[in-house]
C-alpha cells in the first residue's frame, strides 16, 4: 500500500514512510513516485554506473557526504553518495529510486532525498529551489537564503520559539503565480546541529539524532506549541545571511539592488546537478522578476545567543519598515 505525503509542494507516494512526514489522508494522487529500498527490476543496482564526478571523499559543511558519481542517461540520473546510498531519478522527474546498505537506514537516505534528491527532481519539472530556510511572519513568507553552515537553521528555530510559523528548511520552493512569487511549505522539521540546540536551549533540553549515523538533530514542529505553516505563501522578503561576525554594529540591514540580489540568488540555487542552458536560462528569468518584486537585504548573523535574539529583532523591525514604506500590511506588528 502506498503512503501519500507532502514536502516541497510535492504529493509524494512511497511504499513505506518517510520519516519526518504527515501521511496525508483521502489524496491518492501523486506527483512524484518514491521506491525506497525493495529488489525491483528498475532498482538502481539495474541501471548504468554513473560517471564520477568527485572520486576523493569530501563531505559538505554540514558532515555529510556530497555525491561522490553523478551520471545521467537517456532514461535518468543517478546520485550516489560515498556512503553507499544511491539514487535513481527519472528525467522527468516523476519517479525516484533509493537503495542503501548497512550500517545505513531509512533515515539516512531520507536525509538526502528530503534536500539534495527532491531539490534535484524538482529542477526537472521546472521549480526553481534556493538554499534557504523561511518563516510566516504576519501576511507574508520571509526566506533567510544562505549557504550551509551560515545558521539558516537556527535562525528560523529561533523564530519558532518567538511563535512563528516556520515554512520550510534549507530547501524553498518557488513558483510564479501572476506578479506573486509563492513559498512552498517543506516539512514539519528543523535539522539543528547539537551546538544550536545548546545554543537555544542551554543545558535544559536535548532533541532526538536524525540518523543513527550522525549527529545532527530535529525539532519536530508538530509538537512542544511550535507551528507549522501547511499551506503556500506569498514571498514578502529576502534577507542574505551573512557569515556570523561580532561587534556592536552587527547585525545590520542593508538593501540591494535587483542585479545584486539576482546574483547572490543564482549563488543559492539548491540544485545545480547537471546543468544545462535551457534550466539556466529559466531560473535567471525567474529570479530576475523575483528580484525586481520582492525587497532583498543583507544582514550579518553575529555570535552567541544576544547576537541571536538581536538578528530576529532586526529582520521584524527591518520588516515593519519595509511594510509601512510600501503602505502594506496596515497595522503589522512585529515586536514580541
Amino acid at each position: 500500500m502506498l503512503v501519500i505525503s507532502r514536502a516541497h509542494g510535492l504529493r509524494l507516494a512511497t511504499n513505506r514512510p518517510i520519516p519526518g512526514l504527515i501521511p496525508s489522508r483521502g489524496d491518492v494522487r501523486a506527483d512524484v513516485h518514491v521506491q525506497l529500498g525493495g529488489t525491483q527490476a528498475a532498482r538502481p543496482e539495474a541501471w548504468p554506473d554513473p560517471i564520477a564526478a568527485h572520486p576523493e571523499s569530501r563531505v559538505c559543511e554540514h558532515g555529510r557526504p556530497v555525491p561522490i558519481a553523478l551520471g545521467g542517461g537517456a532514461d535518468g540520473f543517478r546520485m550516489r553518495y560515498e556512503d553507499g546510498t544511491d539514487f535513481v531519478i527519472d528525467r522527468r522527474g516523476t519517479r525516484i529510486w533509493a537503495s542503501w546498505h548497512e550500517p545505513m537506514t531509512l533515515e539516512d537516505a531520507a536525509v538526502y532525498l528530503l534536500g539534495p534528491v527532491l531539490a534535484f527532481a524538482l529542477r526537472l519539472r521546472g521549480v526553481t529551489c534556493l538554499h534557504a530556510s523561511a518563516v510566516v511572519v504576519d501576511a507574508g513568507v520571509v526566506a533567510l537564503v544562505g549557504p550551509s553552515g551560515v545558521g539558516k537553521s537556527t535562525t528560523v528555530a529561533a523564530f519558532a520559539e518567538r511563535g512563528f510559523a516556520v515554512l520550510c528548511d534549507d530547501t524553498l520552493a518557488l513558483e510564479e503565480r501572476e506578479s506573486d512569487v509563492i513559498a512552498h511549505p517543506g516539512y514539519p522539521r528543523l535539522r539543528l546541529w547539537p551546538e544550536a540546540v545548546h545554543l537555544l536551549h542551554g543545558e535544559k533540553r536535548s532533541l532526538p539524532r536524525l540518523t543513527p549515523n550522525w549527529e545532527k538533530r530535529y525539532l519536530d514542529l508538530q509538537q512542544g506549541g511550535y507551528r507549522y505553516a501547511r499551506d503556500p505563501g506569498r514571498l514578502r522578503g529576502i534577507y542574505l545571511l551573512e557569515a556570523r561576525r561580532t561587534g556592536p554594529t552587527a547585525p545590520g540591514v542593508s538593501a540591494v539592488s535587483a542585479s545584486t540580489g539576482l546574483l547572490s540568488l543564482l549563488a543559492n540555487l539548491r540544485s545545480d546537478c547537471f546543468p544545462d542552458k535551457a534550466s539556466h536560462r529559466r531560473e535567471f528569468d525567474m529570479l530576475g522578476r523575483l528580484a525586481d518584486r520582492v525587497p532583498i537585504r543583507r544582514v550579518g548573523a553575529p555570535r552567541g545567543r544576544p547576537g541571536l535574539v538581536r538578528l530576529c529583532d532586526t529582520i521584524l523591525d527591518d520588516l515593519a519598515t519595509v511594510a509601512e514604506e510600501s503602505g502594506e500590511l496596515d497595522g503589522l506588528t512585529c515586536t514580541i
